[in-house]
């Protein structure tokens, strides 16, 4: 088995080459069904158990968005379950943020103390909002296997669209503004906007996780490559800082991520919502305890 461990010099992390698409790919399988891409998950993986702490661990968190999530992306089209007018709207809100957040990682947070103490409040506060939303649920709507959207329209003033016998209506401005937000937690997180956006959704504006999934990872797609870009170029700036992304231990997580994401947009029809709701909140809520309570300690 020794040939099969490896070091990346771009990283620094010394790890058998099967370890990171397999971890990949079963968080993936799991997160993707709530929108998320798992690389919420991954970054801590990569802190904790590879040791992998510089910035530029935000980074190859995006690249491995970027490798995962258009194999999902296309399956949610495919089954008619993509609002595109929410897509947009998500990725004109977050875009600016995640390149904000990029350079206050770098300039404010190199620190991976302080890092992992900021994750965990962010991932603390979406955990928390999820586990109100699980135990508030009175009536599960029935699992179908023809779920589709229709009748997805947008304007500056409201995006409408209807689901499941339902009529789904928002403001318009009230997303781009939220995206624009969490845009700049996730940039500085290294996930991309729309992964941390899924649960909001969910949470605050009540739309069903079976098509907002579609929409937060369409959107952490495009962010993560933007996100990717600017670190490559801020590494420039920064010659004497890890800021660069590791891009063979990203493509190496991107490719288990890839298989994972799309067999759980696959799945994810057949599943409770409210089972997809508590898988994300268990997954969040144990990572931000450790992290929060890891730095008092």
């Amino acid at each position: 088995m020794e040939f099969l461990y490896v070091f990346f010099p771009g990283s620094g992390v010394e790890t058998y080459l099967f370890i990171p698409p397999l971890v990949a790919f079963v968080v993936s399988f799991f997160t993707s069904m709530g929108g998320v891409s798992g690389a919420f998950l991954l970054l801590p993986f990569q802190m904790s158990f590879l040791h992998y702490t510089a910035p530029s661990v935000s980074g190859t968190n995006q690249l491995f968005n970027i490798v995962a999530i258009p194999s999902g992306v296309m399956r949610f089209i495919k089954e008619k379950r993509m609002v595109w007018p929410l897509t947009w709207t998500v990725i004109l809100g977050t875009l600016p943020g995640v390149l904000i957040g990029a350079v206050i990682r770098i300039k404010f947070l190199p620190d991976p103390k302080n890092f992992k103490f900021f994750v965990g409040f962010v991932l603390f506060y979406i955990g928390l909002k999820l586990l109100n939303d699980v135990f508030q649920t009175k009536k599960e709507e029935k699992i179908s296997t023809d779920l589709i959207v229709t009748n997805a329209t947008f304007s500056l003033v409201r995006i409408k669209f209807d689901f499941a016998g339902q009529n789904f209506s928002f403001s318009t401005f009230t997303v781009i503004l939220l995206c624009f937000f969490v845009g700049i937690i996730g940039g500085i997180y290294g996930i991309g906007g729309g992964s941390i956006i899924a649960p909001f959704f969910i949470t605050f504006l009540g739309l069903p996780v079976y098509v907002v999934a579609g929409a937060a990872l369409m959107g952490t797609f495009v962010t993560s490559a933007a996100g990717v870009l600017f670190y490559q170029i801020l590494a420039l700036y920064y010659p004497e800082t890890s800021v660069a992304p590791d891009w063979y231990l990203g493509l190496l997580f991107g490719l288990g991520g890839f298989a994972g994401i799309y067999l759980g947009a696959r799945c994810q029809k057949y599943f409770p919502s409210y089972i997809i709701k508590a898988i994300l909140c268990c997954s969040i809520l144990f990572v931000a305890c450790k992290y929060i309570f890891n730095f008092f300690t």
